[in-house]
Order: structure tokens, then C-alpha cells, then sequence
């Protein structure tokens, strides 16, 4: 483990529910739960506002709207979500070529291999310039942690929620890694953590003293020699700048248990067309088809088939999980269906036919128009427009979407800049009303390219 605290995580703060009140001024301050609406959707994030009701992420949304009826219920834009995490993305490459995303809101960055930071004091000013930065150029807040290792970084930002930095100092990592829970350390799910708890370890003190002999035999050898090593505050892990994909997939739950085996068959090739197009987004393609089918009593059944060769064939993908369906029984009922492909490669089948014909893989004939699907019918008025999604009137500018049913949708209309705006009900076929693309959370900077600004120019909606 390296003798300075170079190493720093950062983690935004409630990162949808945030870029959700940036976007909307009458909800600063607000609790405000993001997920999925329907009646089996779950909280992907509540506000710290909202998680004073004890709303958290994973939680059926149902029980959310118990514990907080008043809260600010909204619909995810991911497109928006992936802009600015692009925009704070960029803030850490320019610390470092080694930055390990680990997700939309939260990364892992080697300030050293940078030549950022090389000491406590050059490491808590880039930390510090780091959440100036990322407030400047978004609207939000990060909380950033120090340490000489991945494990602790992580702890320490985790003790710097919300909009803080915290910096372990080499050295003082046995003595705060002492009182600390054993689901601290990663790696202790709950199951791992009953297991200790069920033998008197509740601590990661007590974890060391247990000594790495006991772990063995209590959770086997890979398991207790990695916790063992982790209680004593080492971690040798580094920050890994590029990891390998390993399979693509999409997956929708439905709202209402799909009976008729007919729609089924329709939704797996929607599905499967879907899963082509993130393939072909990332220059992928795969050998393995995968399907997933949830059925009425919860239970979950995976069918998988491998190709000769890889394929981004869309054709070939929806034949494929056809064939797999036909081997699943859905009688009762389907609430999930999902489409995957794994073995992925950077090249297809086709592709290697044609260096073998001589002919470049550009100048094959093209299938895009014949296989992408055509646009799907007009879904009902209410599904046009999903709380907190972006609509433009004609005579009242911009706004966002409060709710909608009974034929009439009410809308707010403020912008990121604006004080708090009034509101105001239309007829959901209201001519005059449109959706709308998300206006950028901040103002952009003078020379900035357009749609470059953070959550602004958002092209495409995505997952």
C-alpha cells in the first residue's frame, strides 16, 4: 500500500435526485424520489431530503409513498444523467489517465499516476479543487474521499456525505478501521455479516483479533484471507483505467403480467432489436444469446444459446431468442423479459467473410433499414408524458411535467436559472404542448461547444 494518500474516490451526492433539483427550482430543498412509478417500481434514488422519511434506493416504490406522501415522485432521464456524468467524468480525466468508473455517479482516480498529488497537502487540494470544479461546471455536489487505498478512499467518502472531503492520513487507518461495522469492508454482504454477527464479530477490530486462521475456517480461504488482509487496512488493488465489457443486455418489468404468449414473442424481439443497437453503439459484437424471463411467482429462468461466431445481426439476435422462448413456460404469466449477449468481441462473422473475399467491411451491403424496427404505435395519452420529463408550450416557454391522467396533464413551468414557476393544466392532446430536450443545469461557459454544456444537447434516450 503506497505511503501517501493519493488515491481519492468520488461519489455525487443523491446523484439523480440532485440533478433533478437542479433542473428544478421548485423542488430545491424538496424530497424528491426518482424510480419507477408503476406498481412494481423501486427508488433508484431519494433526495437527502426524502431519506429523512427512511425512503432509500432499491425500496418498492410503493412503501416509499407510505413513508413519504408528500415527496416529489419522478420518472429517470437517463440521457440527461449519463450528460453530466460525462461532464464530471472529464473533470477527472484531466486529474489522471487512471480513472475507474464504477458507475454513472461514482469512480475511483489515481492522483499520483497523474502527477496531481504526491503528498496529504497536494492530494487535499486537488480534492478540493475537484468538488469546486464539478460544482462550477454542473450545479451539484460530490463528496470526495482520501487514502492510500481503494478500500479506504471509498470509506472516507462515504464519512464526507454529503458535499465533503475527508482524508485518511497514512497511519491512522487501523485506528479508524477499529469501530467501524464489518459491512464496511466490501465484501461483507449480509449474509457474510449475519454469519460473523451470529459469532460474536461486529466489528472490524474484532475481525483482526480473530485472527486469519479462524476466518479461514469460519468463511473459507479465498473469503477469509481477503477480509483478514482488509480489517489489518491492506489493500493492494489498483485503479484500473479501462474494464472489459462483458455482455450487453436490456431488460423491461411490466406493470401488468403478460399472459398472451403472442405478445411475449413481440416483446423479446423488441427487446432483441434493442439489445443490437447498444451492441452496435459500442462496436460489439457477441456469440452468446441470452434470455431472462421472470415469471408470476418470481421465479427467474435463464436460456442461453452460442453462435458459430459473432453476430451484430439483429435478425440473427431475435431468431436466436426466439428459439429460447419456445423452451420456457410462461403459463400464469410474465413480468419480466430481458435480451443479453455475451462473448463479446470487436468484430462480426460478416467481417471476417469479407477480409477473406478481399472486400472491405464498409462496402457490404447494409440491413440497418430492414432490420431496425419501425416505430413502435402511439402509446396511450398518459404515457407521453411521465413525470418530471421536459415539455415546451408554445405560449408558456418551458416546463416539466407534475403529473398526468383523466385526459389532462399539469405542468411547471420554470427552467434551471428561473425562480420557482407557476403551474398550469392542459389537455394531454394539447397541440400547443411538445416534449422537450433538458435545458443545460448551469449556463454554458463562454467558447463552449453547444451541447457540450453539463446536461445539455441531449440526443437520445437510452437506459
Amino acid at each position: 500500500m503506497r505511503s501517501a494518500p493519493t488515491i481519492l474516490h468520488l461519489d455525487m451526492d443523491a446523484f439523480f435526485a440532485s440533478v433533478e433539483q437542479a433542473s428544478k427550482p421548485s423542488l430545491r430543498g424538496k424530497a424528491v424520489v426518482v424510480g419507477g412509478l408503476g406498481p412494481r417500481g423501486v427508488v433508484a434514488t431519494a433526495s437527502y431530503e426524502a431519506r429523512i422519511f427512511g425512503v432509500h434506493s432499491a425500496m418498492p416504490m410503493a412503501q416509499a409513498r407510505r413513508r413519504a406522501p408528500n415527496a416529489a415522485y419522478l420518472v429517470p432521464r437517463f440521457a440527461l444523467y449519463r450528460s453530466v456524468s460525462e461532464r464530471v467524468m472529464g473533470l477527472l480525466r484531466a486529474l489522471s489517465p487512471l480513472v475507474e468508473p464504477l458507475s454513472m455517479d461514482e469512480a475511483f482516480v489515481d492522483l499520483e499516476a497523474g502527477g496531481t498529488a504526491w503528498d496529504e497537502r497536494s492530494a487535499r487540494l486537488a480534492g478540493a479543487k475537484l468538488r469546486a470544479d464539478i460544482r462550477a461546471v454542473t450545479g451539484l455536489t460530490g463528496s470526495v474521499g482520501l487514502a492510500a487505498s481503494k478500500m479506504l478512499a471509498k470509506i472516507a467518502s462515504e464519512q464526507a456525505k454529503p458535499d465533503g472531503l475527508v482524508l485518511i492520513e497514512p497511519g491512522t487507518e487501523r485506528a479508524l478501521l477499529g469501530p467501524l461495522p464489518v459491512r464496511t469492508l466490501p465484501g461483507v454482504g449480509p449474509a457474510t455479516g449475519d454469519h460473523l454477527r451470529r459469532v460474536g464479530i461486529h466489528t472490524v477490530g474484532e475481525l483482526a483479533e480473530a485472527g486469519e486462521d479462524e476466518l479461514v475456517r469460519l468463511l473459507g480461504k479465498a473469503h477469509g484471507h481477503a477480509l483478514f488482509a482488509m480489517a489489518l487496512a491492506r489493500d493492494e488493488r489498483p485503479v484500473v483505467a479501462e474494464r472489459e465489457t462483458k455482455s450487453v443486455s436490456v431488460e423491461d418489468t411490466y406493470d401488468v403480467d403478460i399472459h398472451d404468449r403472442v405478445r411475449v414473442g413481440t416483446e423479446v424481439r423488441r427487446l432483441a432489436d434493442r439489445c443490437v443497437r447498444r451492441l452496435r453503439e459500442a462496436g460489439l459484437s457477441g456469440r452468446t444469446i441470452v434470455l431472462k424471463v421472470r415469471r408470476y411467482d418470481f421465479s427467474t429462468l435463464t436460456r442461453s444459446e452460442t453462435l458459430r461466431g459473432p453476430t451484430d445481426d439483429p435478425a440473427v439476435v431475435r431468431e436466436a431468442a426466439a428459439r429460447l422462448l419456445d423452451s420456457v413456460d410462461t403459463t400464469g404469466g410474465v413480468r419480466l423479459l430481458g435480451v443479453g449477449v455475451s462473448g463479446l468481441a470487436d468484430y462480426t462473422q460478416e467481417d471476417l467473410f469479407a477480409q477473406a473475399a478481399g472486400v472491405p467491411a464498409d462496402d457490404l451491403p447494409h440491413e440497418e433499414a430492414e432490420t431496425v424496427p419501425a416505430p413502435e404505435p402511439e402509446t396511450p395519452a398518459e404515457r407521453r408524458w411521465p413525470a418530471g420529463h421536459d415539455v415546451r408550450h408554445d405560449v408558456y416557454g418551458h416546463g416539466w411535467v407534475q403529473g398526468s391522467g383523466l385526459g389532462r396533464v399539469t405542468v411547471r413551468f420554470e427552467t434551471p436559472g428561473s425562480e420557482p414557476g407557476r403551474v398550469r393544466t392542459f389537455r394531454v392532446d394539447d397541440p400547443a404542448l411538445q416534449p422537450a430536450q433538458p435545458l443545460p443545469l448551469v449556463p454554458r461557459r463562454p467558447g463552449e461547444a453547444e451541447g457540450a454544456g453539463a446536461g445539455g444537447g441531449v440526443r437520445a434516450e437510452g437506459g
